[in-house]
C-alpha cells in the first residue's frame, strides 16, 4: 500500500507538469533553490547520503556540480557519476524501494518522494550523443573532490565532460565557469587535447561578452 501511495503521488506530480505556468510560482521555486531548500537539493542530499552509507563511490556532476564550482544557476534534475559495480549496487539496494525507473531511459530514475529525476552517468560510457569518442566518463573516485561534505566532480573533469558533450547549453556553462573561476589559457593546457580548441572558443566568448558589457553606456554616446 505504501509503494502504491508513493507511485500515485509521483503520478500526481507528473500530471502537475500540465498546470499553467505562473511566473510568481517560478520566482518562489528559484528562491527556494538558491536557499538549498527545494526538492532538487533534497533529492541530491538523500541520494548522496544513501550512497555514502552503502559505500558506493559517486561524484555529483551536471547542473549541481556547476553550482558547486561557483556558477549559480538553477536546474531541475540531479546527475550522479558511478562505475558499473556502483550502479548495479544502486539498482539492487534502492530502485523500486526509493526510486522508480523511467520507461525507455535505463539510466534515468525518479525519486519516489520528490518526483525529481536522477540521471546516472556510468564509467566507460560517453557524454553527449553516447557515441564512442576520445573522452569517456571516468571512475568517480579518481575525479571527485569534497565540497560541503559531498563528492563532486573536479573542475577540470567537469569542463572536459561538458565540452565533450558538444551541446550549446554545456558550452554556455563552460563560459560561465571560466568567468566565475577566473580561468585563462593555462587551464586549457590541462584539458584533454580533443577539447582544448572548444575551451579556447569559450574563453574568447567570455572575453567578447566582457567587452560588450564594458561598452554599454547610458545615455548613448556618454564616454564617462
Amino acid at each position: 500500500m505504501a509503494i502504491m501511495n508513493r507511485a500515485q503521488a509521483i503520478h500526481r506530480r507528473t500530471a502537475n507538469d500540465m498546470v499553467p505556468f505562473r511566473f510568481r510560482d517560478r520566482l518562489k521555486e528559484i528562491d527556494m533553490f538558491f536557499q538549498g531548500k527545494d526538492p532538487v537539493h533534497q533529492t541530491m542530499r538523500r541520494l548522496a547520503r544513501r550512497l555514502q552509507k552503502a559505500g558506493i563511490d559517486y561524484a555529483i556532476v551536471g547542473g549541481m556540480a556547476v553550482n558547486a564550482h561557483r556558477y549559480r544557476r538553477t536546474t531541475g534534475n540531479v546527475d550522479f557519476l558511478m562505475n558499473g559495480l556502483g550502479f548495479a549496487e544502486f539498482r539492487r539496494r534502492f530502485v523500486d524501494k526509493n526510486y522508480v525507473g523511467v520507461r525507455g531511459r535505463p539510466l534515468r530514475f525518479r525519486d519516489r518522494v520528490s518526483g525529481i529525476t536522477i540521471d546516472i552517468l556510468v564509467t566507460g560510457l560517453f557524454p553527449g550523443s553516447g557515441e564512442p569518442g576520445p573522452i569517456a566518463y571516468p571512475e568517480p573516485e579518481k575525479v571527485s573532490e569534497t565540497i560541503d561534505t559531498f563528492q563532486v566532480v573536479d573542475l577540470k573533469t567537469l569542463v572536459e565532460l561538458k565540452l565533450a558533450a558538444r551541446r550549446y547549453r554545456d558550452f554556455g556553462d563552460v563560459v560561465e565557469l571560466i568567468r566565475c573561476n577566473h580561468l585563462e589559457e593555462s587551464f586549457g593546457r590541462r584539458l584533454h587535447p580533443s577539447v582544448r580548441g572548444d575551451y579556447i572558443e569559450c574563453l574568447k566568448e567570455k572575453r567578447r561578452e566582457d567587452l560588450y558589457e564594458s561598452r554599454r553606456k547610458w545615455p548613448p554616446g556618454n564616454s564617462d
